[in-house]
């Protein structure tokens, strides 16, 4: 049966952990799918990790939409999100109705996710929910603000983590189904979970969010610049360097193909 985010919201009730990882293509998104991961993100991380940017500022929406009709094609089971990138939804609530309304209408995503709790950003998420689209949170460190914030944590003074309690909180009101907590002091992650009713996703935010998210291609080794607070499981880096070098060794000794 397909996850539904008010599955999402019942799993915080009944302190059932939600698994979330990203994806960017058809195979990788089968893969995670028939895994049993809960939530499936088409984060604008992948305009690091797929398409080699610096940061995740310069992917557009069209390239979004690509990638989501992609994963989507490969999701059968888990909730599908999607992030609104950069200046895709900052400029007005109409911009972002627009660009969230292609996301569902064009790709078959569920839900779409968006960085800040500030006024604005409340503002937005309200008339989202009012349409009849699901939206995700996301405060603490948010990547589209990294020439602001750069990628250090967020929330480690008193006054800073209030604020950050105050966005998740003015979120939570708006609409939100849910909020990412990223990069985040432990002790404010546990906080903050504690005083929503909706569920929180962490990404380097301890061990007390209602959920966890990482980056897929730092799960699997993939990534040339791991984030302090990923886990590889697995070195796919190193193994596919091995078995492509085999395959070259093989193919310059005329060993493959064998007769």
């Amino acid at each position: 049966m397909a996850v539904t985010t008010q599955q999402i919201g019942q799993w915080k009730q009944q302190g059932r952990a939600i698994v979330a990882l990203t994806a960017w293509d058809f195979a990788l998104a089968t893969v995670l799918d028939e895994a049993g991961v809960d939530l499936i993100l088409i984060g604008d991380s992948l305009a690091m990790v797929a398409l080699g940017y610096n940061t995740t500022l310069p992917i557009t929406l069209d390239e979004m939409v690509h990638h989501a009709k992609a994963v989507r094609r490969g999701v059968q089971r888990a909730l599908l999100v999607c992030d609104l990138p950069f200046m895709t939804y900052q400029e007005s609530v109409q911009q972002a109705l627009q660009s969230a309304g292609r996301l569902l209408k064009e790709a078959g995503v569920q839900a779409v996710k968006l960085e800040g709790g500030n006024p604005i950003a409340v503002e937005t998420v309200t008339r989202l929910v009012q349409v009849g689209i699901p939206v995700m949170g996301h405060v603490g460190l948010t990547p589209q603000s990294v020439h602001r914030l750069g990628y250090r944590q967020q929330g480690t003074s008193l006054p800073a983590g209030e604020e950050i309690l105050a966005e998740a909180i003015a979120l939570e009101q708006a609409g939100a189904f849910a909020i990412v907590l990223e990069h985040i002091p432990s002790e404010l992650a546990q906080h903050i979970t504690q005083k929503l009713s909706i569920p929180t996703i962490g990404i380097g935010a301890g061990r007390y969010c209602d959920g966890q998210v990482l980056v897929t291609a730092d799960l699997l080794g993939l990534s040339a610049r791991q984030p302090p607070f990923a886990k590889a499981y697995v070195n796919l880096r190193e193994t596919i360097t091995g078995a492509v070098q085999a395959f070259a060794q093989e193919v310059g000794d005329r060993a493959f193909p064998e007769e």
